[in-house]
């Protein structure tokens, strides 16, 4: 079947955080204006139309006319240890998979139930701000191994900075974010190996979020981290069809956790947890069936940022972007304009009605950047990269 991602689908109406959260978005502070004319393109889920088996899957279980508690079958554990041998190569034991309704709420389980308060966790910022959140709000103290930035924007570790950090007696543990958000960063298995031989030398404790494993771009290779390492006894690695098929609506993180004592610690802190039968159903669906329309949606994503920066090139040269290894993010720098944060801020979202993400709020390495997320229609898109050039062409 042949997708039209260029299809507009109006998602107003619809209990979308995008497009109907406009109250909730101003008072989060993400923007000071948001009206009916806002190109919201500040978090990650697309506005393109999901595969048809999906649609299909969830049609036949709204058709059952009974939303009770659901099971996980067989095909639910077989969907996921398929998947992942096809695409990466990774054999995964159906005793090792653990269900989550969220990756965010799977890092509160892991810090809480392996860390104590006062412990120090290893983030890499600029980087998802949950990392922060998770840390700090279940009072463990940040051990922040800053990813160093050449001039070309190609982001890569500090290792002499990190086994520093590993080694320090209160660190217990690292979240890694492979592809990296918001850089766009995949590691490669050499740096992998590095980090885990590194944290299994000093007992710390390895969270993988790869949510993002399966959005690389066409000449780009994911590995995952228990792949690469040596051994996995000290990694839990976070997978989940959310980013790839567009239903963080849907609730379905999947966490992998090789070491029996680790699961069993880590299932007691999370306690009983049941899916929708929604949830089971989209699952086995886009896993069995769904891997032609990814492929689609990674050429359109492929298409859209070669667009950006040809765009970015001619009518905003001062802006700095490099297309991402991974993940459906672009992350600008607006350093060369010689305006503070707040003077960018103030063109992008108020003057041309943009919702993007201050870099900031990925830590201080990010306060010249933006971040946006690129898996729209590619009219709009345009429109949005439109506005912003108009604002800053007296520059």
């Amino acid at each position: 079947m042949k997708y039209n991602f260029d299809e507009i689908v109006n998602r107003r109406g619809t209990y979308s955080v995008k497009w109907d959260g406009g109250e909730l978005i101003k008072e989060f502070g993400l923007t000071e204006r948001y009206d009916e004319e806002t190109i919201p393109l500040f978090t990650a889920d697309m506005d393109l139309p999901v595969p048809q088996a999906l649609i299909d899957a969830l049609h036949k279980t709204v058709d059952h006319k009974i939303f009770g508690y659901s099971i996980f079958p067989n095909e639910y554990y077989e969907a996921i240890q398929h998947w992942f041998k096809k695409r990466h190569d990774w054999e995964i034991k159906k005793e090792e998979i653990i269900y989550s309704p969220g990756t965010v709420h799977a890092l509160n389980i892991a810090v809480r139930a392996f860390t104590n308060p006062g412990d120090g966790i290893i983030i890499q910022r600029p980087v998802y701000p949950p990392f922060t959140s998770v840390t700090e709000g279940n009072g463990r103290k940040i051990r922040n191994n800053a990813l160093k930035c050449d001039n070309d924007g190609y982001y890569s570790i500090d290792f002499d900075d990190f086994e520093a950090k590993a080694k320090e007696e209160k660190t217990k543990m690292f979240i890694l974010c492979n592809p990296h958000n918001p850089t766009g960063r995949i590691f490669n298995v050499n740096e992998l190996k590095k980090i885990s031989d590194i944290c299994a030398k000093n007992g710390v404790l390895i969270v993988a979020d790869e949510i993002h494993g399966d959005l690389i771009r066409r000449d780009q290779t994911f590995t995952p981290i228990a792949k690469a390492a040596d051994n996995t006894d000290h990694i839990i690695t976070l997978t989940a069809i959310n980013k790839t098929f567009n239903v963080a609506g849907l609730h379905c993180t999947n966490t992998i956790i090789p070491n029996s004592e680790l699961r069993k610690i880590f299932g007691k802190e999370m306690g009983f947890q049941l899916a929708s039968p929604f949830t089971i159903s989209a699952l086995i669906a886009v896993y069995n069936e769904g891997e032609d329309w990814l492929e689609q949606l990674k050429e359109y994503i492929d298409g859209t940022m070669e667009w950006a920066v040809n765009f970015l090139a001619e009518r905003m040269p001062k802006v700095k972007v490099r297309i991402p290894e991974g993940t459906y993010i672009m992350w600008m720098d607006f350093s060369e304009y010689g305006l503070t944060p707040e003077e960018v801020h103030d063109r992008i979202y108020n003057k041309a009605n943009v919702l993007l993400e201050d870099g900031g709020m990925f830590g201080e390495e990010g306060v010249q950047y933006q971040r946006i997320c690129i898996p729209s229609p590619r009219p709009i898109i345009k429109e949005a990269f439109e506005r912003i050039a108009r604002e800053f062409e007296q520059e």
